[in-house]
């Protein structure tokens, strides 16, 4: 009880500007306490994206930098390697991560980069109207899909978790959700161990969060949840995805020199 009833220290007490029902006020508490559970808060430097976070600098008590849109895992990157003692993590949504940053987070995942990202997947762009995002599903209708997203003229859906697991880099890859209690317990476990990650010097670690979104959708808050439960985890499973999970260690081409040519045997 004394969990649920206490602030946070790496929460400013302030009114967040949310909307009613928006996954991202939960998240941010979940960060707030992985720091304090781990007693990291006065060395942790937090990205804040473009999006409807744009203002998490105002609530996260710890030291952070606005970030251009989708640069994050590169102001990361600098941030770390210039003061590897601090914990650095970028806070990103699926625009500003799976759209205009899709190259920053890649590169840092392949490159290893010892920063963690924390990923807010709500399947359309909030801030800006309700369009199409690169992780809305296939039907789903936004603003700019006023049909549902068709995938001959669209595309199908981004699955970031499983596009960076085939890279070796990612250290720590994990989906989550908050559509439950329990969901919210395990996405806690995961940001933790995503930090842990990084805290131990392993690498590039990301927590992909299933969040509501009930004014982008257009649906009423319990019909936000019943959405991630129906539709959205169906398309995005819940689970981690880090390459020794989802691929197992992939081996190395083999190269062999014979006669003056170069021939690649693969296992």
């Amino acid at each position: 009880m004394q969990q649920l009833t206490k602030k946070p220290e790496s929460l400013v007490d302030i009114k967040m500007h949310y909307c009613p029902a928006c996954g991202h006020g939960i998240v941010h508490r979940l960060v707030a306490e992985c720091m304090d559970d781990l007693g990291i808060r006065e060395k942790t430097i937090g990205i804040a994206p473009v999006g409807c976070s744009v203002f998490a600098d105002h609530y996260f008590n710890c030291d952070m930098i606005q970030g251009a849109h989708g640069r994050g895992p590169a102001i990361a990157t600098g941030i770390k390697r210039s003061k590897p003692e601090c914990i650095v993590f970028s806070y990103q949504g699926d625009g500003d991560l799976a759209s205009i940053g899709m190259a920053e987070t890649i590169h840092s995942a392949a490159r290893s980069e010892n920063i963690t990202l924390i990923f807010i997947n709500n399947a359309i762009y909030g801030m800006t109207g309700g369009q199409m995002a690169p992780t809305t599903l296939i039907g789903q209708r936004s603003t700019t899909s006023p049909k549902g997203r068709d995938v001959k003229v669209n595309g199908y859906p981004m699955k970031v978790c499983e596009l960076l697991s085939s890279l070796e880099g990612a250290a720590y890859l994990e989906r989550t959700a908050v559509n439950t209690a329990a969901n919210v317990i395990k996405t806690k476990r995961a940001i933790k161990k995503a930090f842990q990650t990084q805290i131990d010097g392993k690498g590039f670690s990301m927590v992909e969060i299933l969040s509501m979104c009930p004014t982008g959708w257009g649906v009423a808050p319990a019909d936000a949840v019943k959405f991630i439960t129906e539709k959205m985890i169906k398309i995005y499973p819940l689970g981690v995805y880090s390459p020794t999970k989802a691929h197992g260690t992939a081996s190395q081409p083999k190269t062999e020199l014979s006669g003056g040519k170069t021939n690649v045997s693969r296992n």
